[in-house]
C-alpha cells in the first residue's frame, strides 16, 4: 500500500467534542500523528456521550468517542502545572501543527498561547477554531452551532415562508464552519511554510465559516439591495421544481432545476402543461398539481421512474436506510474497526475524499483509550525513565486512567 500523504506530519489536538475532533480526524484518516492532549480529570467530555458499546471488559466505550478519533494518540496533561506547561512547549518544538478550541487568550493566560509556542518553533502551524474569532464583539461569548446559524443569517433562511426557522439534521457550523475550514486553513498554512519556512496563526471562526456558506444568497442581498426571507430562496424551498414532496409512503426530493430536467419529469407524469411553471412558488397551481402527482406513487415507483426519466428525482431516505443503501456502500462510506475491549468490530462514517495515488485509511487504528500513550509520547520527545515517573508522581501528567468514569452532561 501507498504511504499515507500526511505520514510525517505531526498534530498537536488540545481540542474537546465535534469541531476540533471531526478536523484532526480528517488529518489522522491520511496518516498525520495525531497527539490528542487531554486533562487529568475526565479528558474529552465526547468520552463520555451515550450511546456506548459495552464491551467484554464491562467498560463503556462512547460511540461518539470512537467516531472522532481513530488513529489517535492520547496523553493527559494538567495545563495549570509548570510541568504539564513543559511538556506542551517540548511537543510543540517538534509539532508541524498545533490545534486548539478554547475561547481566545486561555493559553496566553497560561503562559503557552500562540506567541510562546512559535518562540519555541517558528515553524509551527497554529489553528484555533472558536466560535466567534479571535477579535470583533462577541470573542468571549460561548455559543453552539445553532447560536452561530442564528447570528450569520443561514438558520431564518432555513425552513418555509410563515413557519419557523428548522434546524438541520446535521452541525452546519461546527463541521462545515469550523472542522473543515480549520483543515483547509492548516493545509494552506503548510503550503506557506514550504516556501518561507515560517509557520502562522490560523484564525477559524465557526461563524465566518458558516457564513461563507450563504455566498449566493449573501450576492443577491448586495445586488438587490434586499435580502430574502424565509421560504424566498430559491434552493430552499421557493421553486416548484426544486423541492421534497410527499409521496404514497413517504417522502421524494425533486432537483429538476435545468429546463432539460423539469422537461424530463413533465414529459414522464404526462404533464406538459406544467412545463412553463419550474420556477412557480409554493402555493401556485403548478405546486399543487406537483403535490397531488407524487401522491399517487410509492418511493419505490418513484426511484423506478427517475431511473427511467433522467429528472433529478430521489427518495428522502432514512439515515439508516441510507447508512445500508447500495450507493453508501459502493462509495465505502462505512469503515470496521476492531476496538479493544469493545466486543463486536466498531462500524463508523468513511472517508468523504478519496485520492486515487495516496489514499487515507481510516480504519489503521482505534480510538485510544485515556491517556493511553502519556508514557510512549514522552519517550518520543526526549523524556527518560525518571523523568516520566517524575511527571506522573507530581500530577503533571498521568497515564491511562483505570476504570475511569465521566457524565457528557457533568462535563
Amino acid at each position: 500500500m501507498s504511504r499515507l500523504p500526511l505520514e510525517g506530519l505531526r498534530v498537536i489536538d488540545l481540542t474537546r467534542l465535534l469541531p476540533g475532533g471531526f478536523c484532526s480526524l480528517l488529518l489522522s484518516d491520511f496518516g498525520a500523528d495525531v497527539i490528542k492532549v487531554e486533562d487529568t480529570a475526565m479528558g474529552d467530555y465526547v468520552r463520555w456521550a451515550p450511546p456506548y458499546y459495552e464491551g467484554p471488559d464491562q467498560t463503556a466505550r462512547s460511540a461518539l468517542f470512537l467516531a472522532l478519533n481513530r488513529g489517535k494518540r492520547s496523553i493527559r496533561l494538567d495545563l495549570k502545572s509548570e510541568g504539564g506547561k513543559e511538556v506542551l512547549l517540548r511537543l510543540a518544538r517538534g509539532a508541524d501543527v498545533l490545534l486548539e478550541s478554547f475561547r481566545p487568550g486561555v493559553l496566553d493566560r497560561l503562559g503557552v498561547g500562540y506567541e510562546r509556542l512559535r518562540s519555541e518553533n517558528p515553524g509551527l502551524v497554529y489553528c484555533a477554531i472558536t466560535g466567534y474569532g479571535q477579535d470583533g464583539p462577541n470573542r468571549d461569548r460561548s455559543g453552539h452551532d445553532t447560536n452561530y446559524l442564528g447570528l450569520n443569517g443561514l438558520l431564518a433562511l432555513t425552513g418555509e415562508a410563515g413557519g419557523p426557522p428548522v434546524q438541520s439534521g446535521g452541525q452546519i457550523a461546527d463541521i462545515g464552519g469550523g472542522a473543515l475550514m480549520g483543515v483547509i486553513g492548516i493545509l494552506i498554512a503548510l503550503r506557506a511554510r514550504e516556501r518561507s519556512g515560517e509557520g502562522q496563526f490560523v484564525d477559524c471562526s465557526m461563524f465566518d465559516g458558516s457564513l461563507s456558506w450563504l455566498a449566493m444568497a449573501a450576492a443577491e442581498t448586495f445586488a438587490s439591495g434586499r435580502a430574502p426571507q424565509r421560504g424566498e430562496v430559491q434552493l430552499a424551498g421557493a421553486l416548484t421544481c426544486y423541492r421534497p414532496y410527499r409521496c404514497a409512503d413517504g417522502y421524494v426530493t425533486l432537483g429538476a432545476l435545468e429546463p432539460k430536467f423539469w422537461a424530463a419529469f413533465c414529459h414522464g407524469v404526462g404533464r406538459e402543461d406544467l412545463l412553463g411553471g419550474a420556477f412557480d412558488p409554493p402555493g401556485s397551481d403548478t405546486h399543487q398539481a406537483v403535490e397531488e402527482i407524487f401522491a399517487s406513487r410509492t418511493r419505490e415507483e418513484w426511484r423506478a421512474f427517475a431511473s427511467e426519466h433522467d429528472c433529478c428525482l430521489e427518495p428522502v431516505l432514512e439515515l439508516a436506510e441510507a447508512l445500508e443503501s447500495e450507493l453508501v456502500r459502493a462509495r465505502e462510506m462505512v469503515a470496521t474497526l476492531t476496538q479493544p475491549g469493545a466486543g463486536e468490530p466498531v462500524k463508523l462514517l468513511g472517508l468523504p475524499i478519496k485520492l486515487s495515488r495516496t489514499p487515507g485509511d481510516p480504519s489503521r487504528a482505534p480510538g485510544p483509550a485515556l491517556g493511553e500513550h502519556t508514557e510512549s509520547v514522552l519517550r518520543d520527545v526526549g523524556y527518560a525513565a525518571e523523568e516520566i515517573a517524575a511527571l506522573l508522581g507530581d500530577g503533571a501528567v498521568a497515564g491511562p486512567a483505570e476504570n475511569a468514569q465521566g457524565s457528557f452532561m457533568g462535563a
